[in-house]
């Protein structure tokens, strides 16, 4: 199997485009440096670990569970940013909700494909 077969990174990658998007629409001052920066970065982190993880598997199998603990973190870290941004304004309450809930069901994949690579 192939990495971009995961429904996990498909998931990820989604979200992280979608994001991208999104956050073009900030404010000029959060764009460089800033949330919307933070935002774009830590989204594409979540994908970019699971891909590096699933590389590495095949010869470093600690490697896979740590780098999908890393995207485990990456999701938290962009669930913040997000709520930051709805509560600046610079996302309205349905934006806010869609992508939060995606972002909480990648978390759930990524936990469980954690608690697979315990075993």
């Amino acid at each position: 199997m192939r990495v971009k077969e995961l429904k996990v990174y498909k998931r990820s990658y989604d979200i992280s485009i979608k994001i991208h998007k999104i956050t073009m629409g900030f404010p000029k001052i959060e764009q460089y440096g800033g949330i919307a920066d933070q935002i774009r970065r830590s989204s594409k982190s979540i994908v970019a670990n699971i891909v590096e993880g699933y590389a590495k598997q095949n010869f470093y199998k600690s490697d896979f569970k740590r780098m999908l603990i890393y995207s485990l973190a990456s999701c938290d870290e962009t669930q913040l940013w997000i709520e930051i941004s709805k509560d600046l304004g610079y996302m309205d309450n349905k934006t806010y909700k869609t992508i939060y809930q995606e972002l909480d069901k990648i978390g759930k994949m990524l936990y469980r494909l954690i608690q697979i690579q315990q075993n």
